[in-house]
């Protein structure tokens, strides 16, 4: 108790700066997942019917996620210097993988029949995508999302390092001044709003992908 007391009391007057950094990580989740979502399933749909060009477009994501995620943050620094714009490129290319895949998974899942059916009923290419192809490979597209989302709120906590920002303030607050008092409350707060960032931000994409499903896709 004694504990949760001296955590709430820590919260208490730094309610501002908690509300700093939340904000600050929200702003990376949605412009990273954002902007990463809208070039992935750009590529997706580019490549749809080209095998190679797909599956190149997929090795090169995948080794964006092999790089150690503080020396992503830090290789960009002599070009875009300190504060957010390191820190958003480095995200952005984690966060690309997970939209990409899904988006290449579901379009590719559409099967063939229904496709045919569709030209069938003299639907031209670009309506096909638009009004089948997408439409259905849409849960699995947003299920690629609510990952990007997640794993940028969790990365993100990196940012600090590079005076990017967030949530991951009070984590390196809290590991530098161990074993000073309020050390743990900082820390703790940084993982505990990450944690509950992370849910909520997961349970609404979960909502959106309910509304935004056509009900024979579901």
């Amino acid at each position: 108790m004694n504990g949760l007391q001296s955590w709430w009391d820590y919260l208490s007057v730094r309610g501002d700066m908690l509300a700093e950094t939340i904000g600050e990580t929200l702003l990376y989740v949605g412009s990273v997942t954002g902007s990463a979502g809208l070039l992935a399933l750009t590529v997706a749909i580019l490549t749809r019917h080209r095998p190679f060009a797909k599956e190149l477009c997929l090795a090169i994501a995948s080794v964006f996620l092999t790089i150690p995620s503080l020396a992503l943050f830090t290789i960009f620094i002599p070009i875009l210097g300190l504060g957010f714009a390191p820190s958003f490129v480095a995200l952005f290319l984690y966060a690309i993988l997970p939209i990409l895949r899904n988006s290449v998974a579901g379009l590719d899942a559409v099967e063939a029949s229904v496709l045919e059916s569709a030209k069938g009923m003299g639907m031209t290419d670009r309506q096909v995508l638009l009004k089948v192809q997408l439409p259905l490979a849409w849960p699995v597209i947003l299920a690629g999302v609510r990952v990007s989302a997640l794993l940028t709120v969790s990365i993100s906590a990196i940012a600090t390092l590079v005076a990017g920002g967030g949530l991951g303030d009070f984590i390196k607050s809290g590991l530098a001044r161990i074993p000073l008092p309020n050390s743990f409350e900082a820390i703790w707060t940084g993982v505990v709003f990450s944690l509950l960032l992370a849910l909520g931000i997961d349970i609404l994409l979960r909502l959106v992908a309910r509304w935004t499903t056509p009900r024979g896709a579901r």
